[in-house]
């Protein structure tokens, strides 16, 4: 067999970084575009004419399909059948031509059209604007998913016995990055154009436009990839490693699975939900304008952010996943019950920001070691699905939270409750975190493990007679 098959592309090390940026791209400008309106509740309250629990049903319709009419398993199937390329370049459209129908649910122009009338005419409860909006968000939310659950095996399949926790990590802090921008970009916007509303979701949408053409990029190189994989027999499309709707059963029978699911959609459930709602809170809390709660919010992600690829290298290395996620709860919980009863008492800015900080710290600790654990668990054929069945599960909290957010809000004229709500997440979090750890060492998944095993140390001939020798000399 020639060297050049036996190199392979992701044998490079800057072959697979450069893979992983261009498809990172992609997820920075949905995480950005997700929560381009967050900074904008109030705005639109007074433009539009929402309240909390409009705001809350908009927010929660992202995963409305995915929920309900199970795109996302139909995802799972559609990226195991036909691969990662095809997979993330149909997400990225969905993305691309959600973001522009919000934009033109919340944009000036539309408010003045009969279609704006007609939607008003019905279910008057929920205007017009947010009808429409919400619509281009399920869309884009089916996308968005959709692209999270194809990088994780894209990135699988390009660090495959490589530093994949860390590739992880950096991927996730570049998504984060998007949150970071969206808070400060979001009120730039609004604040410079006549279209308070419409021109932050229009930029957003321009921007994941570039993060269409960024993931077509990166499918050139994996079609380049997929062919040497192929010459040395190692292409995941031979009859025997190819997927079957059948072996969803594999799935969905593993104890492992559900617990990572429930897992996952607890911690979760406690952290994005919070992430559209937060920049309200700390207006009113502290009672501060929209534009700075905005940016005192946006310091979330930057803990997150810097220590999530450290966070994997350790796990590459050193391994200690399921304790991970266990400290992971237990700050989610301390920093949302702070939220709930400390900050509103102590309404300093600089106890915002560290509490900011620390759940940062909490969002660095439970990704980095939960998506790399799943490879471990789930076949690797089979993985998108399972990738996506865990975001279904999870997309059923991310649905229903927000409503119950935004109805408790209302309800009650304050944080306090949803903030309850929020670190109550945290602890059965926890009582999981507890129970995956059990489960793993009974079953010896290696959860605890590192990622990287070292190879055995090889022993030359002339050593191993030395060896003997000296076994021989202590044996007399």
């Amino acid at each position: 067999m020639s060297e050049k098959v036996n190199k392979l592309m992701n044998d490079s090390a800057a072959l697979r970084w450069t893979a992983l940026v261009l498809i990172a791209m992609m997820m920075f400008f949905a995480y950005l575009f997700a929560d381009i309106l967050s900074p904008l509740k109030s705005t639109l309250e007074n433009l539009r004419g929402w309240d909390s629990a409009t705001f809350g049903t908009y927010a929660g319709g992202e995963y409305f399909l995915n929920v309900f009419c199970f795109f996302l398993i139909f995802a799972g199937i559609i990226l195991d059948k036909m691969g990662v390329r095809f997979t993330g370049l149909l997400s990225a459209g969905l993305m691309v031509a959600g973001a522009f129908i919000k934009y033109i649910g919340v944009s000036d122009w539309f408010q003045a059209t009969e279609m704006c009338a007609w939607l008003d005419s019905w279910w008057t409860g929920f205007p017009g604007s947010a009808k429409m909006a919400t619509l281009g968000f399920m869309i884009f939310g089916c996308g968005c998913e959709m692209a999270g659950t194809t990088v994780s095996k894209a990135i699988a399949k390009w660090f495959k016995g490589k530093e994949m926790a860390m590739a992880m990590g950096v991927e996730m802090s570049i998504g984060r990055l998007g949150v970071f921008a969206a808070m400060w970009i979001s009120p730039a916007v609004s604040q410079a154009f006549t279209d308070a509303v419409g021109a932050p979701v229009l930029f957003g949408a321009l921007l994941l436009c570039i993060g269409f053409i960024s993931f077509f990029v990166f499918t050139l190189m994996d079609r380049k990839f997929d062919a040497e994989l192929a010459a040395i027999n190692e292409s995941d499309t031979s009859k025997a490693d190819e997927f079957e709707v059948k072996d969803l059963g594999k799935i969905f029978s593993s104890k492992m699975f559900w617990i990572v699911s429930i897992l996952c959609v607890l911690y979760y459930s406690g952290i994005f939900p919070f992430q559209k709602f937060a920049p309200n809170y700390f207006e009113v809390t502290l009672g501060i304008e929209p534009a700075l709660a905005a940016r005192l919010f946006s310091f979330f992600p930057i803990l997150a952010m810097v220590l999530t690829p450290f966070l994997g290298m350790f796990l590459d290395k050193k391994g200690k996943g399921a304790s991970m996620l266990m400290i992971g709860a237990i700050i989610m919980f301390v920093c949302h019950l702070s939220f709930a009863f400390v900050l509103p008492l102590y309404k300093a800015q600089w106890l915002a920001v560290t509490l900011i900080l620390v759940l940062g710290l909490s969002f660095s600790l439970v990704p980095a070691a939960l998506w790399p654990s799943v490879p471990k668990i789930i076949d690797e054929k089979i993985l998108g699905s399972a990738y996506c069945l865990i975001f279904w599960v999870q997309n059923i909290g991310l649905w229903g939270v927000p409503l119950l957010i935004g109805a408790t809000e209302k309800a009650t004229g304050g944080y306090t409750v949803p903030m309850i709500i929020f670190a109550s997440f945290g602890v059965i979090a926890f009582l999981f975190s507890i129970l995956l750890k059990i489960e793993d060492k009974k079953k010896g998944y290696g959860l605890e493990l590192p990622n990287i095993q070292e190879a055995p140390v090889a022993i030359d001939a002339e050593t191993l007679a030395e060896e003997f020798a000296k076994d021989e000399c202590a044996d007399k």
